[in-house]
């Protein structure tokens, strides 16, 4: 338990919904998944959306069949193949349980809000509902995201596949036994790009102090960072490796890394920060 693993994409997934999918929240994250779902083939006549305050993409989608805010009838079937709950959490006692009005016997639910365990959604949803939580983070925003996921035991494998497709439209997805990781998924990935744009700052603003011009260091600074990521992205080589290769012994790398990994450093901080992020994460969820 708790060991993660890499889930395989499957295209195929989101075609063989039986039902609606139903979209709760269509903000930032919310948004970037409706994107990707549609940019994977999916009907929008298959889409459910319920967003107070709707933006233009998602009006203009209604002319090609997608339902927008409708008003649920006293014969409403809880037909939904999906519930997706992209909600802020701190709007989650109000939104989650008007929700069990559409969910039927082979429904998935799948929560991205933060700090919303699984606990939770049982208790404000029907008994014996298949509730997926998961965390990603704002590369969603690009379809470069990385996603971690937990099921509680009503989950079946075809759920979990269902699961996978919904969520590896906005990148990747990993998959963990244990509820408990995600406080610390939350403090490093999805935190992490956080981290990453204080490093890109914390660059410009040592290349200024170098004697740099201020628009040249930002330059630099974002370039060398994006690429190194992508660099790392595409290589099969581990980030060790790649920053060894980079380090000529004697050299100018050299002689900054002796001061990034020396006591006090970079290792160090890090660790304290994603430390200090893991226990914040606990104590927001309760």
């Amino acid at each position: 338990m708790g060991v993660m693993k890499r889930a395989v994409p499957n295209q195929k997934t989101l075609s063989k919904l039986s039902g609606s999918l139903l979209l709760v929240g269509a903000g930032k994250m919310g948004g970037a998944m409706l994107d990707g779902w549609l940019a994977r083939g999916l009907n929008p006549k298959k889409i459910v959306v319920i967003e107070p305050q709707p933006g233009k993409a998602v009006k203009a989608l209604t002319r090609r069949g997608l339902k927008l805010n409708p008003k649920p009838g006293p014969n409403a079937k809880a037909d939904a193949a999906a519930i997706v709950i992209a909600v802020k959490p701190q709007t989650a006692p109000g939104a989650v349980p008007p929700l069990g009005l559409h969910v039927g016997k082979s429904t998935l639910v799948l929560s991205i809000m933060a700090g919303r365990t699984l606990r939770f959604l049982e208790n404000a949803l029907p008994p014996g509902t298949a509730i997926v939580r998961a965390m990603p983070n704002t590369p969603a925003s690009i379809g470069r995201g990385i996603t971690v996921a937990v099921a509680n035991a009503k989950v079946s494998a075809k759920q979990r596949k269902q699961a996978t497709g919904l969520l590896d439209a906005i990148g990747k997805v990993e998959w963990v036994g244990d509820e408990a990781l995600i406080d610390a998924v939350t403090a490093l990935s999805g935190s992490g790009p956080a981290y990453i744009f204080l490093l890109a700052e914390a660059m410009t603003k040592a290349g200024i102090a170098a004697g740099l011009p201020a628009e040249l260091a930002g330059r630099l600074a974002r370039e060398t960072v994006a690429g190194s990521g992508e660099l790392l992205h595409r290589s099969d080589l581990d980030a060790a490796t790649l920053r060894q290769n980079v380090t000529s012994p004697g050299g100018t790398t050299a002689a900054a890394l002796e001061v990034l990994m020396g006591p006090g450093g970079f290792d160090e901080l890090l660790t304290r920060a994603i430390a200090a992020a893991t226990r914040r994460s606990r104590d927001l969820a309760g």
